[in-house]
């Protein structure tokens, strides 16, 4: 009897399951990306980097900077390797980085460059120490943006 009991109880649970589940209408649209976040081509990335606020100039002039130091690595260019590298360091109260590592890679050399360049970057002292990720974004243009051989 328990048995028969189950069975319909069940099924109706698994009827109401979907029904419950969606919470927005099926034609909502994505939200509307930000005009001209691209790559590190152009030094732009979406959102704020809470780090851009001790850097002078802030987020657009650090990411010119970036933009401007990033040598495209061969091997990543040859292979059309694109995407986003994710450096992780601690910013010292006296100014100073440690703790430098690579959080995320997509390959071909483009983990090292991204260290290479985070490590070139000058910040104010905060006044506390401040754990912090800051992504660099490699991305080829039509022309290949970003390479020097």
């Amino acid at each position: 009897m328990l048995k028969h009991l189950l069975s319909p109880l069940a099924l109706g649970l698994l009827l109401a399951a979907p029904a419950a589940a969606q919470t927005t209408p099926p034609n909502t649209p994505p939200p509307a990306r930000p005009a001209g976040e691209a790559g590190a081509g152009t030094g732009r990335v979406a959102g704020a980097i809470p780090v851009a606020e001790y850097y002078e100039g802030g987020q657009a002039a650090m990411y010119a900077f970036i933009a401007q130091e990033l040598k495209y690595p061969l091997l990543a260019k040859r292979n059309r390797i694109q995407g986003r590298c994710i450096v992780s360091f601690t910013l010292n109260p006296d100014g100073t980085m440690s703790g430098i590592k690579l959080v995320k890679q997509v390959g071909g050399g483009t983990g090292d460059e991204a260290l290479r360049v985070v490590r070139l970057l000058k910040f104010k002292k905060p006044a506390y120490p401040v754990l912090t990720s800051l992504p660099i974004d490699f991305k080829l243009g039509a022309t290949g943006s970003n390479a020097t051989e």
